[in-house]
């Protein structure tokens, strides 16, 4: 696994993932949401099915799983478009990969869907990493598999508010 390699950015819908990179994906996720993150729930769900779904890849040189998203499409979660599970790889912390990734999800977010709101459901201690990026409070923390959460929301035109 090449960590010290420049990450390439590639959107996929769920049925242009193939079968290595799908396990990947679930691999991940399930090593960081519910082993490290001591979570019993079902991750994979029919979200990461639907046509409209983008699944952000952060790929290595040796095509390595470094950063991940999913970004939902309006109606799917909230009446925003929405992304979730947002995710590093324990081997490529602390490089940075976090705001990159981000950016990289409102740029195709932008490019799906311009001019809409984005709604999240965050962990509550990023905060202030969600807040670099625009997004404010939505809603009062709130529990979510036994984790305090709270909802953002980023208005496309720059207007905070809940």
């Amino acid at each position: 696994m090449d960590t010290s390699s420049p990450i390439r950015w590639q959107v996929r819908r769920f049925r242009e993932l193939d079968l290595d990179m799908l396990y990947a994906v679930l691999r991940l996720r399930a090593e960081v949401f519910v082993v490290e993150q001591n979570c019993v729930y079902l991750d994979p769900d029919d979200r990461d099915r639907h046509p409209n779904t983008l699944h952000l890849l952060g790929l290595a040189a040796d095509d390595a799983l470094a950063a991940y998203l999913r970004v939902l499409p309006p109606g799917l979660a909230y009446p925003q478009v929405s992304f979730g599970r947002v995710v590093t790889a324990a081997a490529f912390r602390g490089r940075g990969l976090g705001d990159p990734l981000l950016r990289e999800a409102l740029r195709e977010i932008d490019r799906h869907w311009p001019g809409t709101d984005v709604r999240i459901g965050a962990q509550a201690h990023l905060r202030t990493y969600y807040g670099r990026h625009g997004f404010v409070a939505a809603s009062e923390p709130y529990l979510e598999d036994g984790i305090p959460h709270i909802d953002m929301l980023r208005r496309a035109d720059g207007e905070s508010g809940t």
